[in-house]
């Protein structure tokens, strides 16, 4: 194909940002699309490079198709958005269920969310993939934080083995996530300000990991609820079609759980750390949005 025409699929290509699977069939019936014109226009006449000009100048604006085309083949079905909420149901049920008790739910709930996690990954990162991956880190976090508590003398393990290979790791998913669509890694994150939120409010009794359990027990069925809500967020953000909807409820479900954890703490949750959040929501969508283009841009 002649240079116009590569350069105008290669601008759909990087704005189009569907699962590969549907991506690859949009690009091919484009091309397919292209190459019928071509003909029409070259049969008409017209230079290589002329039929390429014309083609490119009759399928609009490259922006502006690939929103058509995104808008068009982004909605997931049913089936993904029930497993893309599927993790946030579950730790839902944790709290609301006081499974939270029991060691079983870690026997159970973390082989099956790293697990999911890792099948998704490796068979072409579809947009269900992401909730579970997000909730795949927990692991790897709550373990770090446990390496604050070990005997100085060990401490430096932490920091030669564990510190490196989890900023590796993290960097590692952040940028293939981000190269696939920066929405997917707020996506992924969305849990983060809403947990820490939570345990914020906790009051710590005695050592580490010390809680005080009647908390606990008072809080559990509105922290079930914040992450029910994060549910239904996330089973609309895969039905909805238009990407600024999609980031908009994204964003207003990741303040709305935060509101849910003001109202039912009796204001344990201070204004100073609310605003704090809410700035910590602001860049799960800046800073995967600003990466992007600099990983775009190969700076």
């Amino acid at each position: 194909m002649a240079s116009a025409v590569s350069q105008y699929l290669d601008s759909v290509r990087d704005g189009l940002r569907l699962d590969p699977r549907d991506e690859g069939e949009v690009i091919k019936e484009l091309e397919t699309h292209i190459e019928d014109r071509l003909d029409e226009l070259e049969g008409s006449g017209l230079s290589e490079d002329e039929a390429a000009d014309t083609c490119v100048r009759l399928l609009g604006s490259a922006k502006q198709l690939t929103r058509q085309m995104y808008e068009a083949h982004s909605q997931g079905t049913w089936q993904q958005t029930l497993l893309a909420s599927m993790p946030h149901f579950l730790f839902a049920l944790l709290f609301a269920l006081n499974w939270w008790q029991g060691i079983g739910w870690l026997l159970i709930g973390i082989p099956l969310v790293v697990g999911v996690a890792i099948y998704g990954w490796f068979h072409g990162k579809p947009a269900w993939l992401f909730s579970w991956l997000g909730y795949s880190m927990v692991p790897v976090v709550a373990s770090g934080l446990l390496l604050l508590w070990i005997p100085r003398a060990w401490s430096w393990l932490a920091v030669l083995f564990y510190v490196p290979l989890v900023l590796w790791l993290i960097y590692s998913i952040a940028v293939r996530t981000i190269r696939k669509d920066w929405l997917y890694s707020s996506l992924m994150l969305l849990p983060v300000p809403t947990i820490a939120a939570w345990i914020l409010v906790m009051e710590p009794e005695g050592d580490f990991p010390g809680y005080n359990i009647q908390h606990i027990y008072e809080l559990a069925p509105w922290i079930g609820l914040s992450f029910l809500a994060l549910a239904v967020s996330v089973g609309t953000f895969i039905r909805l079609r238009q990407r600024w909807l999609k980031e908009a409820v994204l964003f207003l479900s990741g303040v709305l759980t935060l509101v849910i954890v003001v109202y039912y703490t009796d204001g344990r949750l201070s204004l100073t750390a609310f605003l704090f959040l809410v700035l910590v929501m602001l860049g799960l969508f800046l800073v995967p949005a600003l990466l992007r283009r600099k990983i775009k841009y190969g700076r």
